[in-house]
């Protein structure tokens, strides 16, 4: 039996982008915290250069202007704003966001090639942003293919977990849920009622079903752990909010905040 160990990471806030190998470090850790106990394998999805040639553009574009060079800020504008704002707002658009789909689909597919579908295990751990992107292609019918012009990239991904895609009955169980930095309260600000459009952004409904359908095979709450910096602002606490949303009878999922020790003003999120 094998768990693999599923990374994601958020939106870029440095000067220098992530690297395909930030979760090595993490992995290590954990790795050496279990010992020799468990078979551990790392699947690391990385998306941070998915839209390096649209920011190299709008740069360019920027910086063909007569007033560039007498803006203040220079350095924060080329790199972390331009960044973080390019990872957060190009996603939300489909036509830019299959680049995300497409990579964090081969990549999964890829790194759960092998696994035994009656033995293994998966378990979710996501950062920042990440989580949004990825419970987002989960779980928001705007992927869905009817409502995607006939594109499968995020079916096809889904399908790689139980409880999920067409062939629900395959796919890897997940038997756990970690997340850093979440700002997954957001979905709370896009369950409205009494809409004449379709919300096809709110990821609830598909995502409790997907619960559920988990719960009634493995017969266990499944562990959510949160983790929460506190000076990071975007990162929310998610144990009352998440019942709200998708387990208002406690039944699926059991979610347990945790408050990491402040490293003080000096701290760098990311």
């Amino acid at each position: 039996m094998t768990d693999h160990l599923v990374f994601i990471h958020g939106v870029n806030t440095r000067e220098v982008k992530e690297q395909p190998h930030y979760a090595d470090h993490l992995f290590d850790l954990i790795q050496t915290k279990i010992g020799n106990d468990l078979s551990l394998k790392l699947v690391e999805l990385y998306w941070g250069d998915a839209y390096l040639a649209q920011e190299a553009h709008l740069l360019a574009m920027y910086k063909r202007s007569s007033l560039w060079e007498q803006l203040g800020f220079k350095d924060f504008r080329e790199k972390q704003l331009l960044q973080f704002t390019g990872d957060a707002v190009l996603y939300i658009s489909r036509s830019a966001g299959v680049h995300v789909v497409e990579k964090l689909r081969s990549q999964l597919s890829n790194g759960l090639k092998d696994y035994n579908l009656e033995q293994d295990r998966l378990h979710l751990i996501t950062h920042s942003m990440g989580t949004v992107i990825l419970f987002d292609i989960l779980f928001s019918d705007r992927w869905d293919k009817d409502k995607a012009n006939g594109y499968e990239g995020a079916e096809e991904l889904r399908d790689l977990l139980f409880g999920l895609g067409p062939n629900k009955e395959r796919g890897i169980r997940l038997y756990s849920i970690t997340t850093m930095g979440s700002p997954i309260s957001v979905y709370t600000l896009m369950m409205l009622s009494n809409q004449n459009l379709p919300n096809m952004h709110d990821i609830s409904s598909n995502l409790e079903e997907f619960l559920k359908t988990l719960h009634d095979q493995l017969k266990i709450l499944l562990p959510w752990q949160n983790f929460i910096h506190p000076d990071d602002p975007i990162a929310y606490p998610l144990a009352e909010l998440l019942p709200e949303m998708i387990d208002s009878h406690h039944q699926y999922v059991d979610v347990k905040d945790h408050l990491i020790p402040s490293c003080g003003p000096s701290y760098n999120f990311e």
